[in-house]
């Protein structure tokens, strides 16, 4: 279990995807990820979300993300922000998203 204060220091927010691409040097498949989080800036992610995505459906998605992470470095690339999803039976990501469209840099709470 966790407190309410441990939930509160984890900075969640959304974002929209600005670009998408193949991210070869990763050893698990995954895209790179260039997401605009409003007045927090652009970030970016590295994400293992090739099995439900193409990277020209992901250009202009909505996706929540966790963004006070350090930076993670995978092969020759840091990751920014972690972006959030579900697992389906098959143990594959599939994006949170909201069902309206936001503002970039809402806090999720």
């Amino acid at each position: 279990m966790i407190s309410w204060e441990d939930f509160t220091k984890v900075d969640i927010r959304l974002g929209t995807i600005l670009s998408a691409q193949s991210f070869d040097k990763a050893k698990k498949p995954a895209y790179q990820l260039e997401i605009d989080f409003g007045p927090l800036g652009i970030k970016k992610s590295s994400a293992q979300i090739t099995q439900h995505y193409k990277t020209e459906d992901l250009i202009g998605k909505q996706i929540i993300a966790v963004v006070n992470f350090p930076p993670k470095q995978i092969a020759n690339f840091f990751s920014e922000c972690l972006v959030l999803g579900v697992y389906d039976n098959k143990q594959q990501v599939v994006l949170l998203h909201p069902s309206l469209s936001v503002e970039n840099g809402s806090k999720i709470g």
